[in-house]
C-alpha cells in the first residue's frame, strides 16, 4: 500500500507544481511575508510625535519635521509614552547634550538621528510586543493557516471529483487500494502546503535579518513559527481528509460548493475566533486546544508570552489524536462514496456503503 501511495502523492505534487497558479500564488505569498515583517519593523522605528522637555531639543525634532509637544518634567514625558500617546520622549539626561531618549520597547532610531549627539535610550518596557506586531503577527498565522487549507482543500475535492466525474477512478481503484488513493492525496497536497510555509517562514526569517531591529523580532516570532510549522501539518492533515469526503461525496464539480459547507465552517469559524480574540487570554487558552482552532491559537500565544512551556505539546498531542480519529473516519466514508457516481452521496449512505462491502 505504501507504493500506491507514494505514486498518488508523487502524482499530486508533479500536476501542482505545473500548475501555473500554484506558482504565482506561492511567489505572491513570499512577497506578502516578507512585506510582513519588513513594514511593522519600519513603523515601530519611526517615531513622528516625540514629548520634549527642554526647547533646543524641540527646535532639532521639528526641524526633522517630527510633530513636538512640550511637557514640564520628565514625569509627564514618561506618562505620555506609556499611555501611547506619543512615540517617543527626550528629556534632561546623563547622555550627550544633557539629553536621554524614553521609549517603550524599541529604540526610536529617527529621534536618535535627528538629535545632534546622539543620547542614551531607555526602554521602559522592553519586553511589550508592539502595536504594530500584535496586529499583523495574528492576521499573518491566521490567513497563512486559512488560505493554505482553503486553496489545497478546494483542490484536493476538485480532484476526487474529477475523477469521478470522467470514470477514472474505477481504472485507479483496479489498480491502487481506495485508502491508498485518500493518503496519496492528502500526503501528495501536504507536501506541497508544508513546502510553501516552509519557504514562507524561510523568506520572514531572512527578512528579519535586514532590519534593524531583527534581533528582537527574530527572538519574538522565532519560537513561534518554529511551533506553528508541525501545528500546520497536523492540522492540515485533518482539514486535507475532510475535504477529500467532500469531494468524493459529489459526482458533478458543480455540486462542491454545496457539500463544502461543513468543511468551510471548520476553517472559518477558528480563523475569525482567533483574529478578533487574540486579545482575550481565555478565549485563546480555549481555542489553542480545539484542533481546528489550535494550529494558530497555539503559536500565537507563545508569541505573546501567554503559553506556559508545556503547553504547546499537550496541543500538538490533542491535536494528533484528533486528527487520527478524523483521518480513520474520513477513510471510512471515502470507501463508501468514492464509486457512487449516481449523484451526491449522504454520509449515512456512505457508511452503510463501506459496511455492506466489509460483510
Amino acid at each position: 500500500m505504501w507504493g500506491a501511495t507514494k505514486l498518488v502523492a508523487g502524482r499530486e505534487i508533479t500536476v501542482r507544481l505545473r500548475d501555473k497558479t500554484f506558482l504565482i500564488s506561492t511567489v505572491v505569498f513570499l512577497l506578502v511575508a516578507m512585506a510582513g515583517v519588513i513594514l511593522p519593523a519600519l513603523f515601530a522605528t519611526s517615531s513622528s510625535t516625540v514629548a520634549v522637555v527642554q526647547a533646543d531639543a524641540a527646535a532639532q525634532l521639528e526641524q526633522a519635521g517630527m510633530e513636538v509637544v512640550s511637557v514640564p518634567d520628565v514625569q509627564s514625558a514618561e506618562q505620555l509614552v506609556r499611555d501611547g500617546e506619543v512615540d517617543a520622549a527626550v528629556v534632561p539626561g546623563d547622555g550627550p547634550g544633557g539629553l536621554t531618549v524614553l521609549a517603550m520597547d524599541r529604540t526610536p532610531d529617527s529621534v536618535v538621528r535627528s538629535l545632534s549627539s546622539p543620547p542614551p535610550v531607555q526602554l521602559l518596557d522592553p519586553d511589550a510586543v508592539s502595536p504594530v506586531l500584535a496586529f499583523m503577527v495574528p492576521m499573518a498565522f491566521g490567513m497563512i493557516f486559512f488560505f493554505a487549507s482553503l486553496t489545497f482543500g478546494i483542490q484536493i475535492a476538485q480532484s476526487v471529483t474529477e475523477e469521478k466525474q470522467t470514470r477514472i477512478v474505477e481504472i485507479l481503484v483496479a489498480a491502487v487500494p481506495v485508502r491508498a488513493l485518500l493518503a496519496g492525496k492528502v500526503i501528495g497536497n501536504g507536501a506541497l502546503a508544508l513546502g510553501q510555509v516552509a519557504l514562507i517562514a524561510l523568506v520572514s526569517v531572512v527578512s528579519m535579518q535586514v532590519v534593524d531591529s531583527a534581533d528582537g523580532l527574530l527572538g519574538q516570532l522565532g519560537p513561534a513559527i518554529a511551533w506553528f510549522l508541525p501545528f500546520f501539518v497536523v492540522g492540515f492533515v485533518l482539514l486535507a481528509s475532510m475535504w477529500a469526503v467532500t469531494g468524493a461525496l459529489v459526482s458533478r464539480q458543480e455540486d462542491i460548493s454545496g457539500a463544502s459547507g461543513p468543511a468551510q465552517i471548520v476553517i472559518m469559524l477558528p480563523f475569525f475566533g482567533v483574529l478578533f480574540l487574540n486579545d482575550n487570554p481565555m478565549a485563546m487558552t480555549i481555542l489553542s486546544y480545539v484542533p481546528f482552532s489550535a494550529p494558530t491559537a497555539m503559536p500565537l500565544r507563545l508569541f505573546f508570552g501567554d503559553a506556559a512551556p508545556w503547553e504547546p505539546i499537550l496541543a500538538l498531542l490533542i491535536l494528533l489524536v484528533a486528527a487520527g480519529l478524523f483521518l480513520m473516519f474520513a477513510a471510512r466514508l471515502y470507501e463508501g462514496s468514492l464509486l457512487r457516481t449516481n449523484g451526491k452521496t449522504s454520509l449515512a449512505a456512505a457508511w452503510r456503503e463501506r459496511e455492506t462491502r466489509v460483510s
